[in-house]
């Protein structure tokens, strides 16, 4: 899906880490949140309330979540999941661009 109907945009920005991670929130009618935002170069740790998938729209990443030992690679087009009530690091070299679903 590359565009969303029927949402309304919070206007005020989400600003993490001193402006290197930021992102804006959409609600949908049915009650669901999305969250579309770009990540600059760097490594960031998120804490998470409820269950998250985020989906890598550009760029490229590794996350570690979890108890995981390893870091994993995501690309553009892929998405990984974490639970609600954890945390996931992730770092890049390069921008990301995302798309963060609430469930």
């Amino acid at each position: 899906m590359t565009d969303f109907q029927k949402v309304t945009v919070v206007k005020k920005a989400n600003v993490y880490f001193d402006g290197k991670v930021t992102s804006r929130t959409l609600r949908f009618e049915d009650g669901s949140k999305k969250t579309l935002g770009y990540m600059l170069p760097g490594e960031y740790q998120f804490n998470t309330d409820s269950p998250e998938v985020m989906e890598v729209l550009g760029g490229a990443c590794e996350v570690l979540t979890g108890n995981a030992k390893e870091w994993r690679k995501y690309g553009a087009g892929e998405s990984f999941s974490v639970p609600g009530h954890s945390s996931f690091k992730i770092k890049t070299g390069q921008g990301v661009d995302y798309c963060c679903s609430f469930q």
